[in-house]
């Protein structure tokens, strides 16, 4: 230890990362691609209102924001969204179609002019919205994902694919719009068309089931007029989940299938690297790639069990080559051009970064994004990858971020406060990277604990599964038990203990606090509370019958519903909690925090309810990722009797 190592308590270590700073890197690129030889993505904005711009690197290795404040390059469609844009090189530049957020229109624009609508507006329900489009010069449309609403009611929607024409005659004309599929399914991904151009292939997939249970991949012909034939299923069903679809440069079809228990690609149905390895993952939103074929044959792959790396898989042999780099997280997101790919990844010690891999040389670059330390790294945290034992031996897999910094110290025999973080989804998974927020905490003495509970994503369909009609238990469980192991262990102090979660994960750390004992405090983000009101109309569509699985048909088990939620047993929660929420969120609205904390009045227990203007599912806004951590820092200064240099304020009422 360094004679300059100053002996603070936990928790009142001084640190450079403030919540501001923290704020400035939130988000990640995103929906990576080509435009001829550049390479273009959607980039995080959260100074300006949280807005996500489209970025392109110029042939000189330039970035350039083409659209300025306000536009916002973000679809709404199945509310969590899909890739917002397409653009195709032209001799006077390039056409540009994108989704434009606040009123959800496609627009075409022309890089040095103003943006034009192609579509209308609906003054029914949510509106029309658009996902993946693709544009199609030879017929001068842009073919897309239609989400329409139809009533009122979240639920009253139909989705089909449908081409918008180019020259904006649909822009005050629904009628102008041709729809490609007929509505058969109340999901669908955009479509990959065939190189000839003679086929289609899209998936789609039905209530009650979300796209990680089962999907179907279907295909079409496409005749010569730009209409569809009658479609086919060729792989998929209730028990089997096609992530991605995608067509060979020799016209075979090629997709990922969790068939076997895990996602492997498949071309023309049979098998191409038998792994236990995830190839694929949930499809939260619309577009997301994890592979991409190559010129020549070769298929750019991301894969892994628990992280992912990029990879190149030759189809003939089954041989896969891993890139080069010091990255350890790779986003689903892909872009290929001849031999180049593109995508965005990152490490534990940097933040997602658009890399280029170059397969004939094998060399892997940063091209856009690049990360640059804005403190000195020696504050960043050193994480390791855990497996822990859960209730009936099960693994539980979980991400540890001691507490770090360069020239402090604790008190000999001081044992750390440390949270808990629970994921969203559920059927998602925290990535071992680089984040700011997490720093946060880390460099001020308090250690973080991300757990892939059981029902997370990464580690096969077995894995996912465990969360079926458990939703409550078994993350609530796994949580607990990777806290009372880092107690055991001597790594934590026991008596200060918290867990927090946004979304699922609210739901997780609502109903730890309302059924363990386990945790000191908690920090409540965005989350479900009550799964009656969740289950019957209070949520989209996407996810209005994901309980189905979770919990169990509510038409079978009623109870189950009030059973589990935190609403019902807000007597139970003794422990002090915040509440942060966004008044525009759609996925989890604020009607749900309230009926909760209508509960929670009188009962003596300490808490706050922060709510966000403009803010929906997911905190976008740099004034209110500030806000929000230093409401969860102040909860813990608060709770564990800590002295943070700076300390934010945060009063809790009883």
């Amino acid at each position: 230890m360094g004679e300059n190592v100053q002996i603070l308590p936990y928790g009142a270590w001084p640190s450079p990362v403030g919540a501001a700073l923290a704020a400035e890197h939130d988000g990640r690129p995103e929906y990576v691609g080509f435009v001829g030889d550049e390479v273009w993505w959607t980039a995080p904005r959260p100074s300006e209102g949280g807005r996500r711009t489209l970025v392109r690197r110029t042939a000189d290795g330039r970035e350039e924001s083409l659209l300025p404040a306000p536009w916002n390059v973000r679809s709404r469609v199945i509310e969590y969204g899909g890739h917002p844009w397409a653009a195709h090189p032209g001799a006077d530049g390039p056409l540009v179609v994108f989704a434009n957020f606040a009123d959800q229109r496609l627009y075409r624009y022309e890089p040095g002019g103003e943006p034009r609508p192609l579509t209308p507006v609906s003054p029914v329900g949510g509106g029309l919205r658009w996902a993946e489009p693709l544009i199609r010069p030879d017929l001068g449309e842009v073919w897309c994902v239609l989400e329409e609403f139809t009533g009122e009611a979240p639920t009253d929607v139909r989705r089909v694919l449908a081409a918008v024409p180019l020259d904006g005659s649909a822009a005050e004309d629904r009628d102008a719009v041709r729809e490609l599929t007929d509505g058969t399914h109340r999901f669908v991904s955009g479509p990959r068309i065939s190189p000839d151009g003679r086929r289609a292939a899209w998936l789609a997939w039905d209530h009650p089931r979300m796209p990680w249970d089962g999907t179907e991949l279907l295909t079409a012909d496409v005749r010569p007029d730009g209409t569809f034939g009658p479609a086919d299923v060729v792989a998929g069903g209730p028990d089997e989940s096609v992530a991605q679809t995608d067509w060979a440069a020799d016209g075979a079809l090629l997709y990922a299938s969790d068939r076997t228990g895990w996602w492997n690609l498949y071309r023309d149905g049979q098998p191409l690297c038998r792994r236990e390895e995830e190839f694929g993952g949930p499809l939260w939103k619309l577009g997301l790639r994890w592979f991409a074929p190559l010129e020549g044959g070769p298929i750019a792959v991301l894969h892994g069990r628990g992280g992912t790396r990029l990879g190149v898989l030759d189809p003939e042999t089954g041989e896969l080559c891993d890139a080069a780099g010091p990255w350890t997280e790779f986003a689903p997101t892909l872009g290929a051009d001849g031999e180049r790919v593109v995508t965005v990844a990152a490490s534990p010690h940097t933040g997602y970064e658009v890399v280029e891999l170059d397969t004939r040389t094998g060399r892997t670059r940063v091209i856009g994004a690049e990360h640059h330390d804005p403190v000195d790294p020696a504050h960043y945290p050193e994480p390791s990858e855990r497996t822990f034992t859960g209730p009936d031996g099960r693994e539980i897999h979980a991400h540890l971020y001691p507490p770090l910094h360069p020239s402090c110290a604790a008190p000999d025999g001081e044992l750390p406060p440390y949270v808990v973080w629970a994921h969203g989804g559920p059927t998602g998974r925290a990535p071992l990277v680089l984040d700011l927020e997490i720093t946060y905490f880390t460099s001020r003495g308090i250690g973080v604990a991300e757990v892939n509970y059981g029902g997370s994503a990464g580690y096969g369909r077995e894995y996912r599964n465990r969360l079926r009609e458990q939703w409550g238990i078994v993350d609530v469980e796994d949580c607990a038990a990777v806290a009372r192991a880092l107690a055991d262990e001597g790594i934590a102090d026991r008596a200060r203990l918290a867990i927090r979660g946004g979304s699922a994960g609210g739901w997780t750390t609502a109903v730890s606090l309302a059924t363990t004992d386990v945790y000191a405090c908690g920090t409540i983000i965005y989350p479900v509370l009550d799964l009656t009101g969740w289950g019957t109309g209070e949520t989209h569509d996407f996810e209005s019958q994901y309980l189905e699985s979770l919990i169990g048909p509510y038409a079978e088990v009623p109870e189950r519903y009030e059973q589990r939620s935190p609403a019902t047993h807000a007597d139970r929660i003794t422990a002090p909690f915040v509440v942060l929420q966004g008044l525009d969120d759609v996925i989890c609205p604020p009607a749900q925090c309230e009926r909760f904390l209508d509960r929670m009045r009188g009962r003596g227990v300490p808490h706050a309810y922060l709510t966000f203007e403009g803010e929906g599912h997911g905190f976008r806004r740099a004034d209110t990722i500030v806000r929000a951590l230093e409401a969860e820092l102040a909860l813990y200064a608060q709770v564990f009797g800590l002295k943070p240099a700076g300390a934010p304020t945060l009063e809790l009422t009883p």
